[in-house]
């Protein structure tokens, strides 16, 4: 694959346009499929969720209906006259049954309606009752009606003439109109089985169902293969909480995933719950995957033919190109070449004939060149001997100087002889601070011996700025300039101050005289100096701002675009120029990589 990739510019062009073309329309397509998966689940959850909300109207609407009658009954005065009488009375059973049977007239929903009075009367019910499982929540908390107006039973079975069914009890205390004195209960069966028809006829999506769950998660309604009065973990152990009034969360995983809807009905506190399985989304998503997998596929289909043909018309000329090139002979002057276009390879070839005879007169060049690199070489290496030479004729004339006991002469022979060997340095660009010293201290030496008495001269250096390396020849020049514009220009003696201090971050350098200043034009003029790029400002800067650029440019170009001089100077009190080389975390000794200005 690589070798046929290399071999050809079709080749690569071919693969780089297919690529860059399929790669997004293949993430358009997963971006389309997923989209749509999406848009399914959506819908599925939507849908089961708007079911979940008819359920609860109905079911709402029942138990608000059931509520209504017991407080209805409750304050029926047939109702208050029979439990407050002592004794039964025939008339008034027969009385109230016919009230309770016109009440659960034409409401499916009601099993039974049961009037409950606390002495030995016996209970009256507008059917009759031969057995019940129900059992009062007052048997296990007594005080439970002290608490709550109402109670909700879970399902439990009734036996009356017409059979046995389940049934769900709304049971509340009945108590005197005039003394609010408990004299009875009354009991309203609904029943089961009308709201397990109910919540079967819920329409889910495929294999999917709605399940009725009490307050305590315990089945009510659903599904003929689930129990009721079973809590649902049994089912669906840890299917987890249901958090808030409503939502959705995800139960299991592959295959058996399933989407379980809950939405709470807050006047019972019983929950509706839609499960849906994956599987009955994934067949939609499935017909999704295919009609996106077919379009994608034409459509790389269509691009791999139309990026074949329009490479095939691109680089037909090239290919015709590079054939005559491979047999041109490269001993030869490279030959014309005919122009059959007038698009971008006819320009490419035209530009390729003018470059033929380019190179012929470039090679011409490049032979003058040699030669005079040569004869540049050979003045290169008579430089080289000529110090060698100035050197051993200085320490004969120092020798002299020793012999005729003439100190001053010595001196200042030996002080240049190091003055000039320190400043070839053997081709070293980086010395030590105390070399740097040295050899202004040698300059100072032969100027003192020019000008005796004229300046006096004072260096304050850290000691652990010692052995630390910088780029050599930065202070000789800048004590030159203080000397040179500040010092012998002013009347009397003056004074140079070196300072040199170490810092956590680096080394900071200055150089001040109490010269005659520099007036705030010429100040501008020198600051502007050295702010501008060489480039822009090639020729000499003239009298006291050569050296300085020289420095300010030497700073810059080896540590740093930020590095540079600062200079501060009023006129007739003296000026200070300083710079500061940063450290970069070496250890000492090591060439600084950084400088910076300072304050």
């Amino acid at each position: 694959m690589k070798n046929w990739v290399g071999k050809s510019l079709k080749h690569k062009l071919s693969l780089l346009i297919i690529v860059t073309t399929l790669v997004p329309l293949l993430f358009l397509g997963l971006f389309s499929y997923t989209t749509a998966e999406g848009l399914a689940e959506e819908k599925a959850k939507s849908a089961g969720m708007n079911t979940l909300r008819q359920v609860e109207v109905y079911l709402s609407t029942m138990v608000k209906d059931v509520e209504n009658m017991s407080l209805f009954l409750i304050g029926h005065n047939g109702v208050q006259n029979y439990l407050k009488s002592p004794e039964s009375d025939l008339i008034q059973q027969t009385t109230i049954i016919n009230f309770l049977t016109n009440l659960a007239f034409s409401k499916d929903y009601i099993a039974n309606i049961i009037v409950e009075p606390l002495g030995s009367k016996p209970p009256i019910s507008h059917k009759s009752i031969t057995g019940s499982d129900f059992m009062d929540i007052a048997a296990a908390v007594p005080d439970y009606y002290e608490l709550h107006p109402k109670w909700w039973s879970d399902v439990h079975r009734q036996w009356t003439f017409e059979g046995a069914r389940k049934v769900i009890t709304l049971a509340r205390p009945i108590r005197s109109t005039d003394k609010y004195k408990l004299i009875g209960k009354v009991q309203i069966n609904l029943d089961q089985a009308v709201i397990a028809r109910q919540i079967r006829q819920a329409a889910l999506e495929k294999g999917g169902f709605v399940m009725l769950l009490d307050e305590k998660d315990r089945i009510i309604a659903g599904p003929d293969n689930l129990e009721t009065n079973l809590p649902l973990s049994v089912y669906y152990p840890d299917i987890g909480p249901f958090n808030g009034e409503s939502g959705f969360l995800d139960y299991g995983s592959g295959a058996d995933k399933k989407t379980v809807l809950y939405k709470t009905m807050s006047s019972v506190n019983w929950k509706l719950v839609g499960i849906i399985p994956t599987e009955a989304y994934r067949s939609q998503n499935h017909y999704f995957l295919v009609l996106t997998a077919v379009a994608v596929s034409v459509a790389m289909l269509f691009v791999i033919i139309f990026v074949v043909f329009l490479i095939q018309k691109i680089t037909k000329p090239l290919s015709a190109l590079t054939s005559f090139l491979k047999n041109a002979s490269p001993d030869e002057p490279l030959p014309a070449i005919p122009v059959k276009s007038i698009d971008e390879v006819g320009q490419l070839i035209v530009s390729y004939n003018r470059l033929s005879s380019r190179i012929v007169k470039l090679t011409d060049e490049v032979k003058h060149n040699e030669s005079l690199k040569k004869e540049a070489d050979m003045q290169a290496l008579q430089l080289q001997i000529n110090p060698h030479f100035l050197y051993n004729t200085l320490s004969s004339i120092q020798w002299l100087a020793l012999m005729n006991r003439d100190d001053k002469i010595a001196g200042m022979v030996g002080s240049l002889s190091d003055f000039l060997r320190f400043s070839l340095n053997n081709g070293q660009e980086y010395c030590h601070v105390g070399q740097e010293m040295m050899h202004v201290q040698n300059y100072v030496s032969i100027q003192s011996i020019r000008y005796p008495e004229k300046f006096g001269f004072h260096v304050q250096m850290d000691t652990e700025a010692q052995d630390q390396l910088m780029l050599k020849l930065l202070l000789q020049p800048l004590v030159e300039n203080a000397m040179l514009h500040g010092i012998l220009k002013r009347e009397g003696p003056g004074e140079i101050a070196v300072t040199i201090a170490c810092s956590g971050q680096g080394m900071h350098f200055s150089v001040a005289d109490n010269g005659i200043g520099i007036p705030d034009e010429r100040l501008e003029w020198l600051r502007q100096q050295l702010t501008d790029a060489p480039e822009k400002n090639p020729q000499p800067a003239g009298k006291g701002g050569y050296g300085l650029r020289n420095v300010h440019s030497r700073l810059v170009l080896h540590y740093g675009r930020e590095a540079g001089l600062q200079i501060e100077s009023a006129e007739g009190q003296g000026t200070k120029i300083s710079f500061r080389i940063l450290f970069t975390g070496v250890a000492a000794g090591s060439i600084p990589a950084k400088a910076d200005e300072s304050a």
